[in-house]
Parts: structure tokens; sequence; C-alpha cells
């Protein structure tokens, strides 16, 4: 075999065109292999540009280049210590990161199950369980209210267990201080979780007490302005009082259950309920009902709370807007809806500012330049997974209002992305798995979309929706919209720069009054799609016309501050808003406002008016489009008090004999209620001060009241109290209830059916007990489900109806009915109750019901249905489904199939539409029906169960990861839970199915699911998203890795792995060349190799020698590197010298840098400075004042040191001694010689100096001008620079320096002041040494030194 040709030695001189050394080039090497810059190439070409630059560059040109510098030897050195310092210092750190984190798999605590709230009797025991997950493992704690619970030293009554993952906490005894929310606290070194559960104890009601609730001490009428606090307060008196026994408070606005917030807060004392509204605003405007709930009833109180508009700054600008709210939010714009205000300020408003602001900020931006009429705006340009709140202000001629309250955050998010987040990862702490719905078409251009329509169209916009196309590919689309004028040929693209997301878009910038079609187009990376069908011709222009003027109010007298309005509503209207009411006194042309908010009731009582005033109102409506015209004013009504007295005799009528008057409390004389007690209120029963009661004898004692009797006796509104309900049926029963049902009395008393009573009592022994209500509120619907039965138990109910009037006579009685379970069946039936009960009630024959409940079901293909089996069908038998007990006609949300016994419910598009209780009975049968109540929760449950049935997910154990293997490799792979023998897999990179070959090799084990894809090496084209998809019948599965941003590093990885399996294939190093420095300023070069010839080194021409050790060499390069590193610790100590000049103070240095920082801490009138390796303080002309301890600090950037010297006692006298000697001339020739030899660097004539010129000390009074010129020398010209306090001036207006002839350095302080007092030098420099001339600055105030003297005496 023929050797190996020699590699030529790589030099590292640098030579000139003689070839004479002139220094050393040093490559500059980035990390290992060199420095490498990758140049990316971007071409802009329509959506192709687009679509790269959203995902990434697909393409890459990387341009190799090697620098190189010169560098002088010490530089070189310098450097490399400090990389290979930086270097073990991140490998410390990495050590360090390892030990914290010694296990991939750690994540910080999750709660699989979490722990349910629970109600309990008292003196019972209940127990909250929970799971928890987390490595490494959680500590566990639980708390009461935010207190921690010590189980351990109250183990009479709790008791906590944690069983490898289970934890529970058992609560013994329960009491009524027990009621509280406990909190359960999981801990690791990753983070922290948290749940709640809350725990309600009970305690059991005394049998046959009745709660009398009175409400005292009532709030009024109430009145408040914008930005005030307003509280409402009622006292609440409960008889009897029962231990620990609580009511349920509730506060409503506008008949809405309030709930505490940042503007509300609700407090209840046990005796008292206030309410509180922080920084009122137009929407607090309303009626507040308080309503006090007990076991036995409710009652209420309610009071109006008006609201004034806040003082504007500008007079006649219009008030705020409010209500503003945000609706349809999507990836691109959301829109945003709002109220007018009541008043409109000077002149007309002109249009409307929308300002919107990011959470977290308090930056708000106009969203529109023009300001726009109609009240309902769509914003734009919001980004994509951000929160923001919006607010309004109106503008007219005289200025713009104050802004509205703001809205509720809302995110700027597409519904459809919310629905594809639904599927969470199997296990939350290995990542997210990302999937998608679509199928993974890459590479095809989208199909065009559908259904293109014009959602709303205004003359200052227009909004588009339409539907996504089937085929969209694996990576979305996105949409670009055309526009057509009416009569042309020509389509325009509206957004021409960056298409849309979502598929809505508002178009503004239309021309009013013009026809124009429009038009969507899909895109992707693959292109631009085909358009869709255009919309029909559309005029710019307001769709919704200003709602007509109301009717004639008419205003009637009620208190002495307020007067009842009533109108007609105005007529044709679209999308009614509501009213506002406004006043004036008659004489005057001032209209104020009588509600803030808009009404949309036709009747409203106008409080805070002035007592004895004659007023005329009017009203106008309001909607999205404006306001209407006003109406005609009312007849002018004087503010007092109504007639509240009737007169005994009339004119024109006489009341007959047959009828009586009763007192006016709502509830007729001798009527009583349930339980034989007079509580109209729990009926909400109004009371009417001006109403007679009336008995008619020949009608059933049918009670009548006449209301608003006039002076004339004419009686204009007659109200009764309704007749009896009818046909009382048994609709459902099973297990412990029944469903009711009825229909509405024939006769409503002359005033609507406000609702219903349902009463029952029990029957034992053929003896009847008392009635009781089942409901303490009345019914709206004609139906009532009845709970709580007992089994063996036989029950009688009958239903009374209530009008304005009050309660009527109860219906027909049903019953008495048994319940009972037959053994061995879940059905409940009725049987006959074999015991009469003489004179009251008559026997009821019902015969078994039902054979099995109603179940719901969810097909594969995702269909909801509610499926009910029967097998006991008789000829001419049908099912008869229904929903809130009332038969279904309406087929457009469900689809009902029946055949064979098994009648099928089909939903045909589920939603909030369809809560409710579905029942179905079976005709021609002995009552055969089942029931199944719809929740919002359960629709929830079942359209998740939906959704995993139409698009079902593969499971991943892990995520797609990637790992480095020996010589480069990359392995990147994932593992899936589960999965068939027909399952397939897709390998995609950016979009592109890749398969096997030279550069990848694909392995996929359907027995462990693990997934791997091997390549040799990453290069820079390999930057982008690897993805792996699978299909397993219906199944899908996604998961990616995207490697942009790193893949150059992981590149260099790859590459630096490969090229260290390639090193270690021959010689190489085991250790590295390292250095040390020793005391002496020495460096010890180290580094070892394994199996190696080595013959020579060279090591920035250092020369070495080599030990052979076997395999294991060891090579040791002492040399002295005077010039190597900076150190202070090279110093000698301070000694001390005679001149004929004074006495001189110097320390040697092994090596001097000129950024070595030396300090001298001395008097006065002394110079410091560095020649050669010495630094010096000269101390010129010295006197008995000079004696003292000098000390000297020197810090090298690394390490300081501090030199001292006492110049006192026998130094000083040597050192003075030998001063005077040589300053008067007493020494020889030899003695001259040796002085000259020790101070030739110090006395050397061309080095910088400064030579006089300059004072010791300069005292100069505040405000005054400072100039100081020194005296320079030096050959060559020094480099001259000024100081204070050690920091160098810089020439300003206010330091004036200059430098002139070479030797005159001067420096003007202009206006001095106390902050220019301080230690000042004059510093000059060149190639010979340094020197510096000091001198101390002091600034004082004559006024400040003659206060402080006049304090002194």
């Amino acid at each position: 075999m023929s050797p190996l040709p020699k590699r030529a030695k790589r030099t590292y001189l640098a030579m000139d065109k003689d070839k004479e050394v002139i220094g050393y080039v040093i490559p500059v090497h980035d990390v290992v292999r060199g420095l490498m810059e990758a140049q990316e190439e971007v071409t802009e070409e329509g959506i192709n540009y687009v679509a790269m630059r959203n995902l990434f560059v697909r393409e890459a040109r990387e341009a190799m280049e090697v620098k190189v510098e010169k560098k002088t030897r010490s530089k070189h050195v310098r450097e490399s210590a400090e990389r290979l310092e930086m270097s073990r210092t991140m490998e410390e750190w990495s050590e360090f990161r390892k030990k914290m984190n010694p296990d991939s798999l750690t994540h910080r605590p999750e709660f699989i199950v979490k722990p349910r709230g629970q109600t309990v009797w008292e003196g019972k025991d209940v127990k909250l369980h929970c799971t928890v997950a987390g490595w490494p493992k959680p500590r566990i704690a639980w708390y009461k209210n935010n207190v921690l619970i010590d189980a351990k030293a109250h183990s009479e009554k709790y008791t906590a267990e944690s069983n490898y993952n289970m934890h529970s906490l058992e609560i013994k005894n329960c009491d009524f201080f027990d009621t509280a929310k406990y909190h359960i606290s999981a801990l690791n070194v990753k983070g922290e979780a948290s749940a709640v559960a809350s725990v309600v104890v009970k305690s059991s009601p005394e049998h046959g007490v009745t709660f009398e609730t009175t409400i005292i001490d009532k709030f009024e009428v109430a009145f408040g302005s914008e930005g005030e606090t307003l509280s409402l307060g009622c006292t609440v008196i409960i008889y009897p009082t029962v231990k620990k026994y609580q009511p349920e408070v509730v506060w409503y606005r506008n008949s809405v259950p309030l709930k505490p917030s940042k503007w509300v807060h609700t407090h209840w004392s046990g005796e008292r309920a206030v309410l509180t509204l922080v920084h009122l605003n137009k929407e607090d405007e309303g009626m507040y009902t308080l309503r006090v709930n007990t076991k036995s009833g409710y009652d209420t109180y309610a009071a109006y709370v008006f609201v004034r508009d806040a003082d504007v700054e500008v007079e006649g600008v219009p008030v705020a807007p409010l209500d503003v709210r945000c609706h349809d939010a999507n990836k691109d714009y959301v829109v945003v809806t709002w109220k007018q205000p009541a008043v409109e300020g000077s002149s007309s408003i002109l249009g409307y500012y929308i300002d919107r602001c990011e959470v977290g900020t308090h930056h708000w931006a106009r969203c529109n330049e023009v300001p726009v009429k109609y009240a309902r705006f769509p914003v734009t340009g919001l980004v994509e997974g951000r929160s923001y709140v919006f607010r309004v202000r109106a503008v007219n001629k005289a200025g713009v209002s104050h802004p509205s309250r703001v809205s509720e955050a809302v995110v700027a998010m597409d519904p459809s992305d919310r629905a594809r987040l639904r599927a969470g990862p199997s296990a939350p702490w290995t990542g997210m798995i990302k999937f998608t719905e679509e199928d993974p078409t890459v590479g095809v251009v989208p199909g065009e979309p559908t259904d293109v329509v014009v959602t709303e169209a205004t003359k200052s916009y227009v909004v588009l929706a339409w539907k996504p196309p089937a085929q969209r590919g694996h990576e979305g689309v996105m949409y670009y919209i055309e526009k057509r004028i009416s009569g042309t040929d020509t389509w325009q693209r509206v957004n021409t720069g960056i298409p849309v997301k979502s598929p809505r878009f508002a178009l503004f910038d239309l021309a009013e009054g013009k026809s124009y079609s429009f038009r969507v187009r899909c895109c992707n990376s693959a292109g631009v799609g085909e358009a869709s069908e255009s919309t029909g011709e559309v005029i710019v222009g307001d769709k919704l016309d200003l709602p007509s003027a109301p009717g004639n109010p008419v205003a009637t007298r009620n208190t002495d501050t307020s007067v009842v309005v009533s109108w007609g509503a105005s007529k044709d209207v679209q999308h009614l808003v509501g009213y506002y009411i406004e006043c004036s006194v008659v004489g005057t042309d001032v209209w104020m406002p009588c509600n803030n908010k808009p009404v949309r009731q036709t009747r409203f009582v106008c409080h805070g008016l002035i007592t004895g005033a004659n007023y005329v109102f009017k009203v106008k409506a309001v909607n999205a489009a404006g306001y209407s015209q006003s109406s005609p004013n009312s007849d002018a009504v004087v503010v007092q008090a109504a007639i509240c007295k009737c007169h005994n005799s009339f004119s024109l009528f006489t009341l007959p004999a047959v009828f009586r008057t009763v007192p006016c409390s709502g509830v007729p004389q001798g009527s009583r209620s349930v339980e034989s007690n007079p509580r109209p209120s729990n009926h909400g029963a109004t009371t009417l001060p001006t109403e007679l009661s009336l008995v008619n004898c020949f009608d059933s004692l049918t009670h009548i009241f006449f209301s608003q009797l006039k002076l004339t006796g004419l009686f204009t509104l007659i109200t009764a109290v309704p007749g009896k309900p009818t046909g009382v049926t048994l609709q459902e029963a099973f297990k412990d209830y029944m469903v009711l049902g009825w229909n509405a009395p024939a006769n409503n008393g002359g005033a609507d059916i406000r609702g219903y009573f349902v009463d029952y009592r029990t029957v034992k022994g053929g003896v009847a007990g008392k009635w009781h209500e089942m409901n303490h509120q009345a019914l709206t619907t004609t139906s009532y489900k009845v709970t709580g039965l007992k089994g063996g138990a036989s029950y009688v109910f009958h239903v009374r109806a209530q009008n304005l009037a009050g309660v009527g006579k109860p219906s027909a009685v049903l019953g008495p009915i048994l319940a009972q379970t037959r053994p061995g069946d879940h059905r409940v039936f009725l049987s006959r109750l074999k015991i009469l009960i003489s004179g009251i009630l008559s026997p009821f024959n019902i015969s078994p019901l039902g054979t099995k409940e109603i179940y719901v079901d969810v097909d594969d293909d995702g269909v909801i249905s509610m499926v009910f089996e029967c097998s006991e069908m008789m000829e001419g038998s049908e099912f008869v489904w229904s929903k809130n007990y009332k038969e279904i006609t309406d087929t457009s949300r469900l689809t009902i199939i029946s055949e064979r016994g098994k009648s099928r419910a089909i939903f045909n598009s589920p939603s909030l539409e369809d809560l409710g209780t579905f029942s179905c009975v079976v005709t021609n049968t002995d009552g055969i029906s089942s029931s199944y109540t719809l929740t919002e929760e359960g629709l929830k449950r079942l359209l998740d169960i939906s959704h995993d049935h139409k698009f079902p997910v593969i499971p991943f154990k892990n995520e797609m990861a990637m790992e480095l293997l020996e010589k480069g490799r990359v392995r990147f792979w994932t593992q899936v839970e589960k999965c068939t023998s027909d399952c397939q897999v897709e390998y995609v990179f950016n979009d592109v199915i890749i398969s096997q070959g030279k550069k990848y090799i694909m392995n996929f084990d359907k027995s462990s699911g693990i997934i791997e894809m091997f390549m040799d090496s990453l290069e820079v084209t390999d930057e982008g998203t690897f993805t792996f998809n699978l299909v397993d019948g219906k199944a899908k599965g996604t998961t990616s890795l995207v490697l942009i941003g790193d893949g150059k590093e992981l590149q260099k990885k790859s590459e630096f792995a490969r090229a260290e399996w390639v090193r270690k294939q021959g010689p190489h190093f085991v250790e590295y060349l390292d250095f040390s420095v020793t005391p002496e300023c020495d460096v010890l070069l180290k580094c070892k190799v394994i199996e190696t010839n080595v013959n020579n080194y060279s090591a920035v021409d250092i020369s070495s020698e080599v030990e052979h050790i076997g395999k294991l060499q060891e090579m040791q390069i002492s040399a002295c590197l005077c010039s190597f590193l900076p150190t202070a610790n090279s110093s000698s100590e301070i000694k001390v010298l005679s001149t004929e000049h004074g006495i001189v103070l110097y320390s040697t240095v092994t090596y001097y840098h000129e950024d070595l920082r030396v300090g001298w801490l001395h008097k006065y009138r002394v110079k410091s400075g560095v020649t050669g390796d010495q630094l010096w303080l000269k101390i010129n002309e010295p006197t008995e004042k000079d004696k003292g301890k000098y000390s000297m600090d020197i810090f090298d950037g690394k390490d300081g040191v501090k030199r001292a010297f006492d110049l006192t006692g026998q130094a000083w006298e040597e050192a003075f001694e030998e001063f005077q000697r040589l300053n008067i001339g007493e020494y020889n020739a030899h003695e001259l010689s040796l002085m000259f030899d020790t101070c030739t660097c110090i006395s050397c004539l061309d080095r910088a100096r400064v030579v006089g010129g300059l004072p010791d000390v300069v005292a100069i009074q505040e405000g005054k001008s400072l100039n100081l010129t020194g005296n320079v020398w030096g050959e060559p010209v020094p480099e001259v620079s000024w100081t204070k306090n050690e920091k160098v001036l810089v020439s300003d207006d206010h330091y004036k320096l200059k430098f002139e002839h070479n030797k005159f350095a001067s420096i003007t302080i202009a206006a001095v002041s106390t902050a220019d007092s301080g230690k000042y030098a004059l510093v000059v420099k060149n190639k010979y040494g340094t020197e510096a001339g000091e001198f101390t600055v002091s600034v004082y105030n004559p006024e400040e030194e003659e206060s402080k003297e006049e304090k002194k005496d």
C-alpha cells in the first residue's frame, strides 16, 4: 500500500511580499466548525409569497465564507482564554440544570378528577374525593375558606387520606359552621394547581314552622349621577326566629338577578340587606327589586333608580351613549353595538366614534375616522388571540361627548377555532398534540366558497358572510373579496394586500346609492381558487328605517312628585330599542329627560317632578337607525297626589244592597290561603289604594274589583279573579315524581292569567290532611312536575289560577293517587285507592304505566336522538312526542321515526333552542309514557360525544420529538396509544409528502405504536415543519414538530456530532488545550491526546516538549509570558526615593496594561503617573504637612490589591534629609550617576509632564466663571484630557476644554455651582509615560455662609 500523502502543515504566520513575518493570522471560528451564515431569498409572487411568509421559507441558499483578520499574539491569547472561560461556565450551568431537572417527563400538578360540592344534613359525615397527577409527586394541602386544615391536630373532625394519586378529606359530624368552600392545593417543583368544592350543611327544619317575612325601612325612589356611588337597603324581619336559619336574599334589576362584580356589591348582615352600586352609569338605571325567599314563601319590594348624566365639559355636546356590547367575534373583526343617549345636546347627533383598547394596556385607539350614524359598527384590524374592550362617544356640532362605560372583554377568535380546540391532549403533561379535522389534502387549490350573502348593509359599510369550501387542504385557506359595480363587467379586488382569515368581511368606502355585486375567492400556498357565485345586486344605503312617532301621550296624576305617562306604540317599527320620555314645565321651552335608559313598555312613571307645577310630556322612539320624531305634547297635568278616597254618594250610579266594600289589600275579606292564613304577597297580588272590592252574592261569591273609579261614578275597568282551571290530568308518572297538566280557565276575570298554583294533600287511612302549596312562585305554564313524593303514599291535587285581582277558586281534585314501585321493575304505577273519603274525594283508577325510560343515543355518524321502546303496543297505538308537555307539531327541530314498538326522535340541528323536557306517550294503552329533560350541561356533553363520533381522534402517548444519534443522525419519533393493523402513516415535510429513500428512512411498529423517521444529517433546507398524519379507518391523528429558528443550531450540532465521530476514528484529543496561571504570572499549557505519534506541535509560536506515556501522552508547556494577562498581584510594595525636586513613592509591576486602573489616596500638592512598569507619586518641595499614610489601589478588571506606605517617623526623616541634601548640591559624581540610573524613567525629558500653571486648591463664589491653564511638556506631543472625580470631561456649553500650541491646556467652567465642586486633574500621556496634575475646586455661596455664621452666633 502506498503511503498517504502528507498534508501541508497549516501555518498561522502572516508574511509580507518579502516573506518576512509581520504578525499572526487567526481564523475566526463560530463555536467549532467555523462561521456559516444562511441568507434567505424571498420572491414576492402574489399569494404564494404570502403563504410562504406566514408559514416558512421553503428554499434557502447557504454561502460559506471564512473571515481572516490580523491580531497580535497577546490579543489572540487573551481572547482564547476568555472563550475557554465562557465555555467552562456554560458547561457548569448545563450540569446544574441537568441536576435540577433529571427527568424530562416532569410536569406540574393537574386534577384528573376534581372534588365535587355536596349538600348534607346536619350531623352527617361527608367525604370529598379527587385525583391529582404530577411528577415529582405533588404535596397536597386542604384549606377551609383559605385557612389550612390540620387533620392531625383535629383528628376528631377531619380525616385526610392519600393513596397513590387518590386524595380525600372526610368531615365528620357536620354542623352549620362546616358550610364553607374547601380548597385543595397540589404543589411540586414544576408549579401549583388547585380546585375548590362547596359543602353546604342544612339543618332539618322544624315541623310545622311557617315563616312570616316583613320588609321595613324600605328604600324609596332614588336618584344618582354618573360616577357617584349609591346604596339601597331594607331591613328584613323573619318571624319566628330559628337559630342558624337564614333566608335567601336576591336583588334584581328589571327582573334580572344581579351578581356581585366590580360595579355591584351586595351585603346581608342577618337583618339588613344592602345593595351598593359603585361608579354609577346609565346602564344601572331601572327597577330594583329585593326578594327574600324562605321555605314558607317569599316577599318582595321594588323601587326605581334614576341615573342622571354627568356634567358635560363643553356646553351643547351630547351625553355619553350606553350599553356597549360585542357580537359575532371573529379573527379579523367584531361587531360593536350600543344605544343612543337620551340627550342629543344643542344640535342633532352627527354620529359616533368607536374606540378600542387591548386588555392589559391603557392605550385607546379610534376605530373609525368618520362618525357613523348607525348604532352598530364592525371593527376590523384586530389581532387574533388578543382580548379587547370597546367604548363609544357621540359627536355633534358642539363637540364630542364623554366616553361610554367600557364593554365586556372579547377575544378575537373565529368560532370554528373554538370548536377545533375542544379536543385536548390525552396526557396533558406530555405536550399539546395538534390535529385537524380536514382531510390532509396537500398541493391542491381550494374550491370555491358557498352561500355568499350580505348580512348587513348600511350607507357606511356592507358585511359579507360565506361558508368555507369543502375541499380546502390541510393548511387552511384565506380569502380575497371582489366587488363589481352594477352595469359593468369589471371585478375589482377589495383586499389587495393581505387576504382575510375568517369567512366574514366588512367593506367600507362604498358609494352611497350605487348598486354592487360581490364574490369571494379562496387561496392557499397552491394558488387562488375559482370565484364563488356572486351575490345579488345590493344598493348601498340604510336598510333599517327610522321608527315612526309614538302615539299621543296621556299623563295621569300619581303622587306629589310623580306622574304616570302612557302612550301608543310606534307602528311598523323594526328592532325597537325603546322609548325616551321628556317633560317640560308649561310656559318654558326647556325639555328634560325623564329616563336616561330606554324603556320598552308604553307606560312609565316619571319621578322627581316639582309638586304643584304644570307639566307637559312627549315621547320619542329609538332603534339602531336613530331617533323617531317626537310625539305630540300631552295635555298639561298638575303634579299632585291622585284622589284616594271614594265618596259615599254618586249622582249617576248607586251601589246595590247585595254589594259590600272590603279593605283594599288585594285579597277579599274572608278568603283563606292554602294554610288558612292570608298571604297575599306570596301570590304577587297588587295592592291598589284606589280599588273597591265588591261581593256579588248571585255569582257564586265571585270577588269583583273595580279600579280607576272616577268622580262621575262610571267604572272604566272591571277586574275579577279567574275561574277554575279545567282538565287536570296526570300526564306522566315515574319513580318518585308525577307530571300534572291542565287547561286555562274559561273565565280569566277580565285580565290576563299571571300564573298557577298547585296544591296537594296526603291521604292516610281514609283521612285527608291539610292542603299544602307545591310551588311558592306562580307557574307560567300549564304543566308541573311534582317531585319529592314518597312511595306508598297517596296524594290528591288541585290547581288555582291567578290574575291581577288575585287567586281564583281551585279546580276539581285529581286523585287520590297511590305511588308504588312494582318489584323487580323500575316502573312507577298508580293503583286505585281502595279507601274512599266520603263526601270529599272520588275514586281514581289508573293502570300500571310504562315499560322503559327514554334514553339518548349517539350513533357512529354523530347523530343525536332520543329513543323510547314499548313492548305493550296495541292495535292502533301510536307514539306521541311532546316538548314541555305540549305535542310537537313542528318538525324543523326534530325528525320522528317510529317502527315495531320503537320510536326515535332525531335532533336535526341540536342547539340551545332544544332545551326542555321531552316526553313520549303511547296511545291506546294504559298510559305508557316516559320523559327526558335535556339541560344545557347535558346538551354540551352530547355535542362533545357527537363531535368525537364524527371526528374520532387517534390518541398519542407522546408528541413528536427529535433526538440526535451517533454519527450525527437525526431521529424523529412518536408513539400512539393504540391502533389497528390498517393504520396508515403519511410523512409530511412543509406540506409536501415525503417517501422512503436515500435521505429518509421510515419505520412504523404497529405492535408498540412507535413511528420513526431517520435522516443521516440536517441541512439548511430541512428547516420547517415535520408532520406525521395517521389514518385508521375514520379516526385521524396528527402530530407535528416545528424546526424554525433553531434549525441552524440543530444542524450545527448534527454536523459536530458527525465530525466528532469521524475525529474519534483516528488520533484525537481527550483533553483539549487548557491553561493555568501561576502566582508568578507564568502560564502552564496542558493537553492530552490518545494513540498519537506526535512529532511537532505549534501553539501560537510557543515551543513545547512531549513525553510519551504508553498510549496516553501528556504535554506540558511552560513559558514565562510577561505580557499575558494584567494582574494586580504582580505589583511590589511601595518604596520611597528622594530627588532634588522632592520625594517619590513608587511600585514596580511585572506587567502593566493601559486598562490597569491605579488610584492614589493622598494629600494635595502631588503628582502621579506611570512610567514603563513603575507606578509613582511625586511630592514636590515636601514640608512637614506632607507627612502621613499614603495608599494605592490597583484593579486589573478581575482582582484588586491595595498597597500602603507610612511616610512618618524614621521613613520621613530619612527621605526628607536625603531630599535636603540633594537639593543643596551635596552629592558627588558617583552618587549622581547611581541616582540617574535609578530614576531614568522618571526624569526622562521626553515623557509627558505637567510643568506648572495649576494651583492646588481653588475657592470660587457660586455664579462666577473659572478659567485655569496648565503648561504641558512631552515629545512626542502628549494626549491631553481633563477629569472630574476620576471621570473624563467632554467639552460642551458648560465645560470648554482647549489645547493650544501643543503647550497650553485650559479649562473654562461657565457659571459654577456647588455641583461643580470636586477633584479635577489634567492628565497628559505619551509613549514614554503618563502624568496627572491634580487640583481641588471648592464652590461656596456667600448667603449660606452668612446664615451659618448667624446660627453659630
